[in-house]
């Protein structure tokens, strides 16, 4: 092929798809539909109900947002807008942990306050959260 041809044909190619406008476009890309989520043991349901749920005050003027999540067993955690769907974990000490693997947080809470953690960095995100029922 020559280059004039080539030129031609690249220029008509453009000019197809400027005028054909929506014809030629791509079909939207349907949504992923979430996957399900798995069922919890009866131990991390049982971890579940000792979660204190409402909203918290923390430290710093700061807030979060504990309730019962979609399923038996999960609890959704909201922070500065950012909704986690965290899962109980087995611990040792009877602390309740809830963790979101996927965007790396970890809420604890202990007897007389809890904490929002990246688990990625180590850091805590907001701490001194204290609910009603863990004021001494």
């Amino acid at each position: 092929m020559t280059r004039v041809s080539l030129s031609a044909l690249i220029a008509a190619t453009l000019a197809a798809a400027v005028f054909a406008g929506p014809a030629l476009a791509a079909a939207p890309k349907a949504a992923k539909a979430a996957p399900a989520l798995p069922d919890l043991s009866a131990e991390q349901i049982a971890t579940s109900e000792r979660v204190l749920t409402g909203t918290i005050g923390c430290e710093f003027n700061q807030s979060v947002d504990v309730k019962a999540g979609d399923k038996p067993g999960y609890v959704k955690l909201t922070f500065k807008g950012k909704t986690y769907a965290l899962v109980p974990e087995a611990t040792t000490s009877g602390a309740v942990r809830l963790e979101d693997k996927k965007a790396g947080v970890v809420w604890l809470q202990i007897a007389n306050k809890s904490m929002l953690m990246n688990a990625k960095i180590g850091q805590r995100m907001v701490d001194g959260c204290v609910h009603d029922k863990q004021k001494t």
